[in-house]
This record gives C-alpha cells, structure tokens and sequence, in this order.
C-alpha cells in the first residue's frame, strides 16, 4: 500500500504500518535530534579544549612562580634586607594565592557551562526522552564523563594547592619579623653565657611603668625569662617570664605574680606587655594586644630602687656569677620598650599589630633601636 509504510517500533520490537506523513515527520524530528546531538558535542569539546589550555597556561605560570619562590626562600638573605624581602615574598605569595583561587573558580564556571549548558541539557534530554540506542552516542557520553573526570581532577589539585600556598604564607609571616620591626634579638640556644644586658635611658626609680616586647621562644621550660630587672637586695623588681604555655609578670619578687594560662605557643611570635603602677598596686598583663590577667594589691606603695641591672633572657640571682642556664630564653626577641606610665589600652592594642609599618611610639625609658644593649656570649642582632 502506497499510503501506509511499515516502520520498526523499538518499544514493542514489532513492525508497525504509519502514514507515510507521520514518518516523514518522524524522520525531521529524529534528523534535528542528531543534529542538536552533534551541535551540542561540538560546542562542549571546543569549551573543554578551551579549558584544557587554560589549565596548562595557567598551571605552567603557577609552576613558574613557584619555582622562583623556592629559588628565592632557599637564597640567603642580605644583612638588613630581611623586612623589605618579608614583604615582597608576602606580595608574591598572596598573588599566587589570589591567582590559583582565581583558576579553580574560573574553572568550576566552564565545567558549569560545559554539563549544564543548554545545548548540553537538551542533548541529554533528547537521550533520555527517545531512549537513543546508538553506539556513538554513547561513546560521546563516555568521552564527555572521561573529560569531566578530568576537570575534577584539575580542580582537586587547585583546591590543594591554594591549601599549601596559604601554609606557606603562614610560614613565612613566622620566618620574618612583626610589626615592620628590621632587627631583632637572636637567643640560639639556653645557657648561662647567653644573654643581652640592656643600660636604660633614665634611672629606674619609679612608681608605675609599662614594658612590651615580641618574642619568639624555640622551648620553653618550668620558668623562662624574657625580662629581668633587680639589684643585690633584691633580683626580682621586675621579671616577665614563660612557663610552658603560660606567661608571668612579677613586681617586687615572685610573692607578687600575675599570670595567664594558654597565651604562648611555641615557635609563634606573641606581644606581651607588663604594666604596674604603686598608687593602687595594679598589675596586668597583657597577650596579642588583650587584656589576659589583673590583680590589685601588687606591691602597693613600692618604688623601684635605681642602681640595679636589667637582662634580656636571663635573670642574676645576686651570685657573682649570676646565671642559670636552666632559665635560660632561646628564641628571637624584638620590639623590647619600656615607659615610666602605663600606658592605655588602646597604646598596648596598637603595640600588638602584627602587620603594622614601626611603633605608634618608643618607650622613654627603654627604646627599641635606640636604648644601648649589649649581647654577650651567642646572643646577637640579626636583621
């Protein structure tokens, strides 16, 4: 019959006779299915080729600048160059930073217009709705999952190396200095030879005072000293010291403490500050700029006695010797100030900045970078 034209159904796996009309018909729709098919195949391998020279671009450039930071990190740095190298190693790291969270997102936009397209939905529905049983089809299906198994393996390795670049830059703001300072204090190991004695700028007959210094502590034992003032009557004016994870302030002997529990980590920089004042006997002690322990009554109505001696890293015990390297500091130490007030909260919060250009100010008594200290033994100044 020229009228009717038998056809396969693939439902029923049977022949069916149609109009020759509606096969007609049915030819059109199937011939715009394969060419939506081939469009939308076409337009997904020229988005994943273009993804795939970004990916090497991009990951040929990464490559690079890590290379030259390695080469960089690993070269010696020259004497008082430390804080200008800090900074731009700083810069470096963050643009990478900046540059491989800039590809992993770039990344996720293209595997979101390459599967979710749509010329790629309506690919993917036409084979879900038409139940499409041709071996190529299904080859391109299993190109396109292999393609995109690939994307998330890039993007995998992204993600990883944004986690390492912000570890490296954790690290090298733990290699350099705080708080723009370009030289500090060097204590590299414990021993009664090594220490720093410091000849303040006026005499230390005071009634209050505030000292602040950053320190770094490669280990800290039972009792650690950071600062020590006294004399033969008396060797504990005043001590900052360490104790494991904790630190302490002391006016007038050991009787009189102020402490704070878990402010110390070792191999991390911390700002403390000391203040005390006669009037009231307030102590407080101060840790990355807040406030961490107060207590009144401390040595109320006491006056420093002038005439004594002021150590960095170590205390004397009124010995000739003087020494125990047992409280011995090893670490780097900088930023050491000390005024004859105490001074406000938000002086000591400014103090404690850690990417701060200098000091908001120098103390009076003792300054940083102008008072005269004197290393001895293996302590030194490094820049």
């Amino acid at each position: 019959n020229v009228n009717q034209i038998s056809v396969p159904d693939i439902y029923s796996h049977s022949w069916v006779v149609l109009p020759p009309s509606l096969v007609l018909s049915r030819q059109k729709t199937w011939d715009k299915l394969f060419s939506m098919l081939e469009n939308s195949q076409m337009r997904e391998n020229m988005l994943l080729q273009y993804a795939d020279d970004i990916i090497k671009v991009e990951m040929g450039l990464l490559r690079g600048e890590m290379l030259r930071l390695v080469g960089r990190r690993k070269a010696p740095a020259a004497a008082g160059n430390s804080f200008s190298n800090s900074k731009n190693l700083e810069g470096m790291l963050q643009q990478l930073l900046s540059a491989a969270q800039s590809q992993a997102s770039r990344l996720t936009k293209l595997e979101a217009n390459c599967f979710s397209g749509p010329g790629a939905g309506t690919g993917m529905n036409a084979k879900a709705g038409f139940q499409i049983q041709d071996g190529g089809s299904e080859h391109r299906v299993q190109e396109v999952t292999s393609q995109e198994a690939a994307l998330d393996a890039v993007l995998a390795t992204l993600q990883q190396m944004n986690v390492e670049l912000k570890e490296v830059l954790t690290s090298s703001r733990q290699r350099y200095l705080p708080a723009g300072n370009e030289m500090a204090l060097l204590f590299p190991m414990r021993s009664r030879r090594i220490y720093t004695s410091v000849i303040p700028d006026v005499p230390l007959s005071i009634a209050s005072f505030t000292v602040c210094l950053w320190a770094k502590p490669t280990t800290v034992a039972n009792k650690t000293v950071l600062f020590s003032y006294g004399n033969r009557r008396n060797p504990y004016e005043i001590q900052l010291l360490l104790s494991q994870t904790t630190a302490l302030f002391t006016i007038g002997g050991e009787a009189h403490l102020v402490e704070a529990r878990g402010v110390v980590k070792q191999g991390e920089w911390i700002h403390l500050c000391g203040a005390w004042s006669s009037n009231q006997g307030l102590a407080t002690l101060w840790a990355g700029g807040k406030k961490v322990a107060s207590t009144p009554g401390v040595a109320e109505g006491h006056v420093l006695p002038d005439g004594g001696s002021l150590q960095l890293g170590q205390e004397r015990n009124g010995f000739e010797e003087g020494f125990d390297p047992k409280l011995a500091f090893a670490g780097k130490m900088t930023g050491v100030n000390m005024w004859d007030r105490v001074l406000s909260e938000e002086e000591i919060s400014q103090l404690a900045l850690q990417k701060s250009e200098g000091f908001v100010q120098r103390g009076n008594v003792v300054a940083w970078g102008v008072t005269e200290m004197v290393p001895h033994g293996g302590a030194q100044f490094i820049f």
